[in-house]
């Protein structure tokens, strides 16, 4: 996943609204957003390869979603899929700064990652490097393959866009449109991330085509403060924001004791 934007309580009609894009090689085997079954209240998508996923809700209003973090200086080193983090905390009940903690207190910890967690009381990042996790404060927000809120192209014009989009009646076409953008930024704007210029060109708008390597699906979540989700995923064949196969979710959050 190499874009998520959010309106956390930004909007009087929304508690949450999510507008995400996962950039991946396309021959990674994955399945498509459902309710897994083995654990019926998780809807996601699945990473067949590894068994995780990179954004999901549950029934109980829980959302996660994972994004790795490049680094021009560090290393790449192998460790548990970073998918399997959202998958722990949406088939558990752990507050999510508990579940951080434990994570941070792995002796393996996940290589590289950014990580959002939401239980409906609060909406909280962490990432590999930072020793504390970060509750998030009511606005609009983004987060590529830097920390939350850097100011990489893709992520500010697509927090601009986000906010467009609320002031129509119906956000989601809007957000789908925003997440389909296939601008480039200007070769000044760009980081440095030390993946080589024509990489950082090539990453640099919201939906991805590089050769072997993409955006495979866009997903929205619209969470409104009445207690009804609902989940919008398009997955695309490669490279081709114009030819999708949709899955759509309606459900009901279930009130926690």
């Amino acid at each position: 996943m190499c874009l998520i934007l959010l309106a956390w309580q930004a909007d009087p009609r929304y508690s949450l609204v999510v507008a995400a894009n996962r950039d991946e090689f396309y021959r990674r085997p994955t399945r498509p957003a459902d309710y897994w079954p083995e654990d019926p209240a998780l809807l996601a998508g699945k990473d067949l390869q590894a068994g995780g996923t990179w954004l999901g809700v549950n029934r109980a209003g829980r959302f996660a979603a994972v994004t790795n973090r490049r680094q021009a200086d560090r290393k790449s080193e192998p460790g548990p899929s970073r998918g399997l983090l959202v998958k722990g905390f949406l088939a558990g009940a752990d507050e999510p700064t508990a579940y951080l903690e434990q994570i941070k207190s792995k002796s393996e910890p996940a290589s590289g990652f950014n990580l959002l967690l939401a239980n409906g009381a609060g909406l909280h990042y962490s990432n590999d490097l930072e020793p504390h996790s970060q509750a998030l404060t009511p606005g609009i927000h983004g987060l590529s393959n830097a920390e939350l809120n850097t100011p990489w192209p893709k992520v500010e014009r697509g927090k601009r866009r986000l906010a467009a989009a609320l002031d129509q009646p119906d956000p989601l076409p809007r957000l789908f449109q925003l997440l389909t953008d296939r601008e480039s930024a200007p070769d000044h704007a760009l980081p440095d991330t030390g993946i080589g210029l024509e990489w950082e060109r090539s990453l640099s708008p919201s939906f991805i085509h590089r050769g072997d390597y993409g955006t495979r699906c866009s997903t929205v979540i619209l969470v409104r403060t009445t207690g009804e989700m609902l989940f919008v995923e398009r997955s695309y064949r490669e490279g081709d924001p114009t030819r999708y196969a949709e899955q759509r979710f309606e459900l009901q959050i279930d009130k926690q004791d």
